[in-house]
């Protein structure tokens, strides 16, 4: 009989009951070919490979990670609980050390959602990863966290959710946000104020493929980890960066990814996307457990791989490698970014565009420059859909001056918004406003 070189557990959760329409890219049918390949290879035969259920995400689990306007009943279906749950699940099967590793193959997925919420962009309602990494520091402490977003798609989402907290650091290789949704993802996006250099873009051109990938790992990636120095490495494992794809223009393959996950060592995945349904799911996602597991994954490939047709020009790779020497200096000595200041708070003012739901979203985030903690963060938000919002995060590390200024202004909140939270990280208070 095979055996793990490291016992993996996996969470499999398809979400038949949901799907953004029926021949959407994001629908039921992404996962079935998935699980009719594990039967068939016999991959929970595999002595210290096992299949594990998912929980099921509360209102706070939700909180912890989002303002959601005007409430989580209100953005949240059960199958987005359910997929948040696995991810948690993910977790507990590492941290309570029944398995060493752990994959949660779960949807819908997650990545592009924000920190505030109102609606569905990028197929993703919840960020899955970050209700995950919340409930870990809820139930384990703070941790060190380390997020390699393999995605074709930029993360934008996770970025956003993790942009001022120094203990998160997040890397995003992704195709070049100038040819593809979301259209950011450069590499001076670098963090917030408090936080800078611990966000990392690896833009890639479009046709990158095996070596192109690995060599961003190699030479970007785990230098990066090395000098973070994480608890925790979680890989949110998107996969349409596929050679078969429909909606990407990347090049990557199922041993890649494989070896990618080899080389990661990451002590949790998250499926993100992936919309080959039949060419790419079922072969990438077989690949990655078992890499993660430490098994032989040389027989996996899909029937139409050809490695010559698929291999990057030189000047694509030229292309690569210089992207990657600049990022990894710019970790090393990252740049001021261009920060707005009014008084004792930094400025952030944007409009974010919800493509799936049509909702457009005015946001004025105003982040105190505090000398005693992280600061107070004051987010003003309202779409097209929804009057006036406020969301007050107090962080982990509050000073009374910003716990008092933070209360103050949630409870003046009636007068100007039609809709407040408070997210209090401290104490883990969590109101809102108004409470019905």
């Amino acid at each position: 009989m095979l055996k793990a070189a490291s016992s993996l557990g996996v969470i499999f959760f398809p979400a038949f009951d949901w799907a953004i329409s029926p021949t959407h890219p994001e629908r039921e049918e992404r996962l079935l070919y998935t699980q009719d390949q594990f039967r068939e290879e016999g991959l929970f035969d595999i002595e210290g490979i096992s299949e594990h259920r998912p929980l099921f995400a509360t209102d706070q689990d939700i909180m912890r990670a989002h303002f959601c306007f005007p409430s989580v009943e209100a953005i949240c279906t059960e199958s987005h609980r359910i997929s948040a749950g696995g991810a948690i699940q993910a977790a507990r099967l590492v941290f309570e050390q029944e398995t060493r590793r752990a994959f949660a193959l779960v949807r819908p997925p997650g990545h592009h959602a924000m920190k505030v919420v109102h609606g569905n962009r990028g197929f993703c309602n919840i960020n899955i990863e970050a209700v995950m990494i919340e409930w870990i520091r809820e139930h384990y402490g703070r941790k060190r966290i380390a997020i390699v977003d393999t995605d074709c798609h930029h993360g934008d989402g996770t970025q956003d959710v993790y942009w001022h907290d120094p203990d998160v650091l997040f890397i995003s290789l992704h195709q070049d946000g100038r040819t593809l949704y979301p259209g950011s993802g450069f590499p001076h996006e670098n963090g917030g104020p408090r936080a800078l250099g611990k966000t990392v873009n690896i833009p890639l051109p479009p046709r990158t493929s095996d070596e192109g990938y690995l060599y961003a790992i190699e030479q970007v990636v785990l230098p990066i980890l090395a000098d973070f120095k994480p608890d925790l490495v979680i890989n949110s494992a998107g996969q349409d960066n596929h050679y078969s794809d429909p909606i990407t223009n990347m090049q990557f393959s199922a041993q890649g990814y494989a070896r990618l996950n080899e080389l990661l060592k990451p002590d949790i995945a998250v499926l993100e996307g992936g919309y080959s349904i039949k060419g790419a799911l079922p072969y990438v996602n077989l690949g990655i457990c078992l890499a993660m597991a430490g098994c032989d994954y040389s027989g996996v490939r899909e029937p139409d791989f050809n490695a010559a047709a698929l291999r990057e020009s030189p000047e694509i790779m030229e292309t690569i490698k210089q992207t990657c020497a600049y990022v990894l200096e710019s970790y090393h000595h990252p740049p001021m970014g261009d920060f707005e200041k009014q008084g004792e708070y930094f400025i952030r003012e944007r409009k974010i565009y919800y493509d799936t739901d049509g909702i457009l979203e005015k946001q004025r985030e105003e982040l105190k420059d505090c000398a005693h903690c992280r600061g107070l963060r004051l987010i003003k938000t309202s779409s097209s859909h929804l009057l006036p919002c406020l969301g007050v995060e107090l962080p982990i590390d509050c000073c009374p001056s910003c716990e008092q200024e933070g209360y103050a202004a949630f409870s003046r909140a009636k007068k100007d918004f039609l809709v407040a939270q408070i997210l209090d990280q401290k104490n883990k208070e969590f109101q809102y406003l108004p409470k019905d």
